[in-house]
């Protein structure tokens, strides 16, 4: 199985896959999960430090795929999670979406490709190209990342069209969204009422998941000397649960952006107000 993770920048995307890559890992699958970010900060918190990536090892070697190992690019990280950094072009200049391509390439050389149970695409957070989208080409299923903000929606209604075009000539589904940190989904619940498309998890406010990122660790490492946060880790495995069952996911249909704006402006500055009670024995009028 292939997942592809997507969501705004800096909605804690890369926490969310790691979490999940051990979460599979525990339920007994070998993965292997790929960061697809040119800060190659992905798997930060599987390995606690930045591993050499792809892009630099190929260009090290001269992009000569017969000197490269295995080990040169796949490093293990926590709970026995196999982790690749692809890299990116320098600032300004390349794509990303050749950078990944070169990566599925020397991983299939490798045949590293194909010897996992779960490989895990980490993307860069915003959709704003083709490149960025192209890790969908591999994919079986989307997940997007988001919060109960306006420019994370925002950001999840552009993925949703990215899944959309893509599913006319790939086999790729969206098997939903996973709300991150977030006191409330009102908003989440109302842009999929116009946008259908399943939830897979809500995680509220938890201070030890933006923490988690800082120490470099998995919530998964962290419970092992605080054991109270073991609850955080069950919305993991929930998300594992719900993907290894195969779900039938979505090709959603999303919203234009005006339409979009429209309706989560529209929330905002008229939200809705509860139904008024009425009294169970009204006052008669006087006449």
């Amino acid at each position: 199985m292939r997942l592809a993770v997507y969501g705004k920048g800096g909605i804690g995307k890369s926490t969310t896959s790691c979490n999940i890559s051990v979460a599979l890992a525990r339920r007994g699958k070998k993965v292997l999960q790929i960061g697809c970010d040119p800060k190659h900060d992905s798997t930060f918190t599987l390995t606690g430090y930045l591993i050499p990536t792809i892009i630099d090892t190929l260009q090290e070697k001269d992009f000569h795929y017969e000197d490269i190992w295995p080990e040169d690019v796949i490093y293990k990280g926590y709970g026995g999670v196999d982790c690749v950094e692809a890299g990116g072009p320098p600032a300004g200049a390349g794509c990303g979406g050749y950078v990944v391509g070169e990566t599925v390439k020397l991983l299939k050389e490798l045949n590293a490709f194909d010897e996992y149970d779960v490989i895990l695409f980490d993307v860069l957070g915003d959709v704003v190209c083709g490149g960025f989208a192209a890790p969908l080409n591999y994919a079986d299923y989307a997940l997007i990342v988001t919060d109960n903000g306006f420019d994370a929606l925002f950001a999840a209604n552009r993925i949703a069209a990215s899944v959309r075009e893509k599913a006319r000539t790939h086999p790729l589904r969206l098997a939903g969204l996973i709300g991150n940190r977030t006191s409330k989904r009102d908003l989440i619940d109302k842009y999929i009422e116009t946008v259908p498309m399943p939830v897979l998890e809500v995680l509220p406010l938890i201070e030890d998941i933006r923490v988690s990122r800082v120490k470099g660790k998995t919530l998964f490492e962290m419970t092992e000397t605080e054991a109270a946060l073991s609850y955080v880790c069950d919305y993991y495995l929930n998300i594992a649960d719900q993907i290894l069952a195969l779900p039938e996911g979505v090709v959603p249909k999303d919203a234009a952006d005006r339409d979009l704006f429209a309706l989560l402006s529209d929330f905002y500055l008229n939200p809705q107000q509860p139904p008024a009670t009425v009294d169970a024995e009204p006052d008669l009028m006087m006449v």
